[in-house]
């Protein structure tokens, strides 16, 4: 459950605002305030724990004084932001989508806020909050990224499916995750990476690579060197790791034959 300061200094659109948060079973509190400044100080104030209480912010674009995007601008400088969601009473977005880039927008609504909107953006930041409490593998053994794993781009975050996923490079303590399209750098360690997701069927070929078995078109001995192709991407594997990579394609196969009931 998530807990919801909504900002905007029209008293009856927050107030309808509210009551819809209110209701929606995921939101544990809903609390509103007028104003952004009044905003950033119900912010500064811990919880019980000493730590953040509100998850997420939905957050009008136009108000007087501190407008929506300036607040916005303020929150994503802390360490630990809240999840944004903008608010607007107008269509043309596209000006303020200009200058929201970079910040850690989850989604957009318009006013008047339907029901059905809000509950998918309330869906949204309910996920990534989720994942973002989620312990760490190596502290707890969970498993927070088994099947989708938040990236963000453009000002928007959003969740990708680990399905889409062909790979993932390591780049220090950072992945780049590829898909078929294109590529998302996310703040993870391929090796938690590996652990979350090596019952999605995806295997470590080197210490820089983690491949889907699914997504692995052809596998070529050259100059004594084995390789793996993805799409347009010829990957080699590591000594180490070319044993273990060859039993699970040649399991892969044998399950995959019509008729096998493994």
């Amino acid at each position: 459950m998530i807990r919801v300061l909504a900002v905007d200094d029209e008293e009856p659109a927050l107030a309808e605002l509210l009551f819809l948060l209110r209701a929606d079973p995921r939101v544990r509190s809903a609390e509103g305030v007028l104003e952004a400044a009044e905003a950033l100080r119900r912010l500064a104030r811990p919880g019980a724990d000493g730590a953040a209480d509100v998850d997420a912010v939905f957050l009008d674009i136009r108000m007087a004084g501190l407008g929506g995007l300036d607040l916005a601008r303020l929150l994503a400088g802390r360490a630990e932001p809240p999840r944004v969601v903008f608010v607007s009473a107008h269509a043309d977005h596209e000006e303020y989508a200009l200058g929201a880039a970079g910040l850690r927008a989850v989604d957009w609504l318009l006013k008047p806020v339907r029901r059905e909107r809000l509950a998918e953006a309330v869906r949204r930041v309910a996920e990534l909050v989720a994942a973002d409490r989620a312990p760490h593998p190596g502290l707890s053994g969970a498993r927070p990224l088994a099947d989708r794993v938040p990236v963000e781009g453009e000002g928007v975050t959003r969740l990708l499916s680990v399905a889409d996923i062909t790979r993932a490079e390591a780049h220090g303590d950072h992945s780049r995750l590829y898909t078929r399209e294109d590529s998302h750098l996310v703040r993870i360690p391929l090796s938690t990476l590996e652990e979350c997701w090596r019952a999605e069927g995806f295997v470590r070929i080197h210490r820089r690579h983690l491949v889907s078995l699914a997504r692995i078109e052809a596998l070529r001995v050259d100059g004594g060197r084995l390789t793996v192709r993805i799409g347009a991407s010829v990957l080699v594997v590591s000594r180490r790791c070319a044993r273990e990579l060859r039993d699970l394609l040649v399991e892969k196969a044998m399950t995959d034959q019509p008729g096998n009931g493994r």
